[in-house]
C-alpha cells in the first residue's frame, strides 16, 4: 500500500504504455502503489492534473503555480480557494521558491508563495512546496504567511537537516525522492534516518529524477517502491512498514483524501 505522493501524471513517457496513462498506473499497482497525488504547476496544466485525478479514483490532485512557472502566470488567492473546492482537489501548489533555474524572478516568486500560503491559510488546505537555494526566504515567507492548520511539505527534500528540523518545526513534512539513493547524497541519507515516522513521505516526481538502478532514465510511479526500500533499509524498516507509515502520514497531511480512499 505505498503512496506516490508527487508525481506529475499528465508529463509521463507513456510511449511503452502505447500512450495510455492506465498502464503506467497499472505498472505502479502491480507493484503495490495504491494512491498517487498529481501535481499542479501552472495554469496550463490545472484542467490536466484535475481532468486525470477525476478519472481515476486512487488519483488525487494539487493546484497551484511552480515558482519556475510563475512569468506565464500566477493566480490569486480567491482563484486557489475556488480550486480547491474541488473534490478531487486536496492541497494547494507545487509553489515555493528556486533560485537555482529562476533567481531573476525570485520578486514574482516569493509574491506567488505568499498567495498560495494565504489561501490554503484560508481554505484549510495543505502546501506542496518546492525549495532551492532559497533556504532562508522559503522558511520566512511560510512564518509570516503560513498556518499550522494547513502545513504541507517539503517535497522532493534536498536540504539540510537544520532546514528539516526547521520545517517540521512549523509543522510541516518531509518527503524524500529517488535522489536519496544517488551516490553524493550521503547528507539526505542522513536526513532520511532522522525524520520522525509520522512526519515523513516519499515520492517518484515522475518523470523526472529516477532512482537507482533507473537513474538517468525516464521515471515512473512505479519506482516509488524503489525510494520506499531505499528509505526502509536506511532506517531498519520492513518495505510493508514503511509503506504503511508513509501512506498513514499521507491521509494525515492531506485529510481530504480520506474521502476517496481506496480499499
Amino acid at each position: 500500500m505505498l503512496t506516490d505522493s508527487h508525481c506529475h501524471l499528465d508529463r509521463l513517457d507513456l510511449a511503452p504504455y502505447n500512450g495510455e496513462l492506465e498502464g503506467a498506473l497499472a505498472a505502479a499497482r502491480a507493484r503495490g502503489v495504491s494512491r498517487f497525488l498529481c501535481i499542479g504547476v501552472s495554469l496550463e496544466n490545472r484542467e490536466a492534473v484535475t481532468r486525470i485525478a477525476r478519472a481515476h479514483p486512487d488519483v488525487y490532485a494539487s493546484v497551484g503555480v511552480h515558482p519556475c512557472d510563475v512569468e506565464s502566470g500566477t493566480a490569486t488567492v480567491e482563484q486557489l480557494i475556488n480550486w480547491g473546492e474541488a473534490p478531487e482537489v486536496i492541497g494547494l501548489g507545487e509553489t515555493g521558491l528556486d533560485y537555482h533555474y529562476a533567481e531573476q524572478t525570485s520578486e514574482l516568486q516569493q509574491e506567488s508563495f505568499a498567495l498560495h500560503l494565504e489561501a490554503g491559510a484560508k481554505a484549510g488546505l495543505p502546501i506542496i512546496v518546492h525549495t532551492r537555494e532559497a533556504r532562508d526566504d522559503t522558511l520566512a515567507l511560510i512564518r509570516a504567511h503560513g498556518s499550522p492548520d494547513s502545513a504541507g511539505v517539503l517535497h522532493c527534500f534536498t536540504e539540510s537537516w537544520e532546514m528539516a528540523q526547521a520545517a517540521l518545526d512549523l509543522g510541516y513534512y518531509i518527503s524524500l525522492s529517488g535522489i536519496v539513493t544517488f551516490r553524493n547524497a550521503e547528507a539526505l541519507r542522513d536526513v532520511a534516518r532522522k525524520v520522525p515516522a509520522d512526519r515523513l513521505l516519499v515520492e517518484t516526481d515522475s518523470p523526472y529524477l529516477a532512482p537507482v538502478p533507473y537513474r538517468g532514465k525516464p521515471n515512473e510511479p512505479q519506482y516509488v517502491r524503489e525510494v520506499a526500500e531505499f528509505v526502509a533499509e536506511l532506517r531498519g524498516l520492513s518495505l510493508e512498514a514503511l509503506a504503511e507509515q508513509t501512506t498513514e502520514n499521507f491521509h494525515r497531511l492531506f485529510p481530504k483524501s480520506l474521502a476517496r480512499r481506496p480499499q
